[in-house]
Parts: C-alpha cells; structure tokens; sequence
C-alpha cells in the first residue's frame, strides 16, 4: 500500500468501491450456482455449439426450427447424443447469459477501479486481472462445450471461478485495509499463524478431495444413468469415504483456530467473525454433503454442495488475507490510518 494523507481518496469512493466488490462478488457466487445447477440438471449440452446455440445467436423453441437432419449434422462434429430439448437448450442459453452479464460487471469494477490507483495500485490491478480471467473463462467455456463436457475441463472451469473470486476478493481486502488497521493483532497468540496454515492446507486437501468426488458422480451419471442415481454411493472409491469424514477435521481444526482467535482477539475482531462464519459455512457443507450420501445424492444438492466448497475458499481466503494486512500494518496503525469506515 502507498503511504499517503487522508485526502488523497476521498472516502465515499473507497465506500462505493467495496459496494460494488461486494454485489460482482455476490453475481459470481450467483453463476457459480447457475453453473452447478445446469451440470446437476444435465443441462450442459442444451447447447451443443458456442458462442450461438444450434447455430443461433436465439436458440429455438422447438424442435421444427431446426434442419430435419441436425442430428447428424452435430452427430458428425461429435456429439452423437444430440437431442433438442427446449428446457435444456434455454437452461443452458440463460446459464450463458448471466455470465455474460457477470463479465460486464467485473469489467465496471475494473474500470470502477482506475480511480483508486493512487490510493492503492493493487486494486486496480487485481480488479484488472479479474476482468482477463473472466475473457478466459469464456474461451475455456467454449472448450469446455467442445470436448463435450470432459469432467476434468469442467473442473478446470469450476477452478478458474474460484481463481477469479480469490482476485476479486484480494482486491476488497485491499480496499478494507483501513478496517484491519483499525484492529491490531500484535497481541495474538503466536499460534494463531501455524494454525491458520494448517487450516487452509486442509481445506485445500477437502476441496481437492471433492472435485474428485463430483467428476466420480459425472462418470458414474454417464455409465449407469441418472435413474440408478439412488446407488451411486455403491460404487464410489475409497476417497469419497475419505472426504466424507476428513470435513469432522476441518471442522474441528476451524474450532481451535476460533478459540485461539477469541482468546487472542475477542468475539468483536473482525478476524474472529470472520473465522465463526467459517464455521458455519463448513456446517453448512456437512449438512448438505450428509443429505447427498444417505438421501440416494439428489441432484438438486449437488449445486448446494459445490457452492457451500466455493464459500468455503472465499472466506478462507479472506482471513488469510486479512491476517497477512493486520500482522503486517498493525505495528504502523498510528502513522498510517485513514479512517474511510
């Protein structure tokens, strides 16, 4: 952060930065769970081209508008299975929509951004990066509808969203850092950094773990079919048991890193509730991961499950960061704060 005086940003353009970080960030975990319905759904290939759907910019409402041969027109182009469904063709085209949406306002964030260069160049570069990454995902998109939804490149999609909201929320942490200021952590207890690595490494190794587990379910919805979905749990591998009790880990390692944090800091410190909704959000993907292994895996879960893992590396992240400012600033809290609160 560049150190200047309390007039060099004016405060309400710090305020309507994060505001708006705030609704792009809420918009991609908004797509995230689009997506994942459309995949749970089956409706990934409702559009077997891109960008246009069956060779439209509109797609059709019935089966008429199209040639009397377009099956074997995408037949020849690989995709023998191609069927026109009009629920699935318009679940997927609206699925496009949104993200186009989504990217336009990542780019106003980005733009959005430039007038706070001065204050701190790193949000106007993370906002940036956001804004190619969302050009890439785009053409990954394409790939992903070109190798006809190969479940290792949907998985490199769902990791590039997860890429772009980790830049996204650098850039709001960036934009809080007078927050952190406020709140010193050199009185913490030393553990709390050790811990806090542990945490993330076995978040990282949960999450890991459960792209696994859904491209197993991809594989097993494509060798047995989605009526059989009720015995799926059958013939999942030894990692899927694996990730199911590895989350009474995660939970309790998230436990003991919030008691070290309110001994250390107190139940007000931004770090501490951020910590608690944490937390929650692991109890929440518990819940949900427990309803997918002993309800016959619903598909309407499915969607539920991934974005409970999406939030769970957004606010993961978030205190990571937010640890990184407050250890790093708190010893200078007195010569560098700004009060934008």
């Amino acid at each position: 952060m560049n150190s200047h005086g309390p007039n060099s940003v004016h405060k309400k353009e710090i305020e309507s930065f994060r505001r708006l970080a705030f609704i792009t960030l809420g918009a991609v975990y908004f797509l995230i769970a689009v997506g994942a319905s459309v995949r749970a759904s089956g409706a990934g290939m409702g559009c077997p081209d891109w960008p246009t759907c069956f060779g439209q910019w509109v797609p059709p409402t019935s089966e008429a508008q199209l040639p009397s041969d377009y099956q074997e027109i995408y037949a020849d182009l690989g995709y023998a299975d191609t069927r026109f469904n009009v629920v699935k063709t318009w679940t997927e085209y609206l699925n496009r929509l949104i993200g186009v949406s989504i990217g336009l306002l990542i780019f106003m964030t980005a733009v959005f951004s430039w007038r706070l260069r001065s204050y701190d160049f790193s949000i106007f570069v993370s906002s940036l990066a956001a804004f190619f990454m969302v050009g890439f995902q785009g053409w990954l998109g394409s790939k992903v509808v070109s190798s006809n939804l190969q479940p290792g490149m949907i998985t490199l999609h769902m990791l590039v969203a997860l890429a772009i909201v980790g830049t996204l929320l650098f850039a709001l942490a960036q934009a809080r850092l007078q927050i952190m200021l406020s709140q010193p952590v050199t009185a913490i207890d030393p553990r709390v950094k050790q811990w806090l690595l542990v945490v993330v490494g076995i978040s990282i190794l949960q999450i890991a773990m459960g792209t696994q587990v859904r491209e197993m379910t991809d594989f097993l919805k494509e060798t047995q079919g989605e009526e059989l979905r009720s015995s799926w749990i059958e013939f999942m591998p030894w990692f899927f048991y694996v990730h199911r009790s590895f989350s009474a880990v995660l939970l309790l390692a998230n436990l003991w890193l919030a008691k070290l944090l309110v001994d250390s800091l107190g139940w007000s410190h931004t770090l501490t509730r951020l910590t608690f909704l944490m937390i929650g959000v692991i109890c929440f993907s518990v819940a949900s991961g427990a309803t997918l292994g002993h309800l016959g895996m619903p598909a309407f879960i499915q969607p539920t499950h991934l974005v409970a893992a999406a939030l769970l590396f957004g606010v993961q992240f978030l205190i990571w960061v937010s640890f990184l400012q407050a250890a790093k600033w708190s010893p200078e809290i007195s010569t560098n704060h700004i009060n934008v609160v």
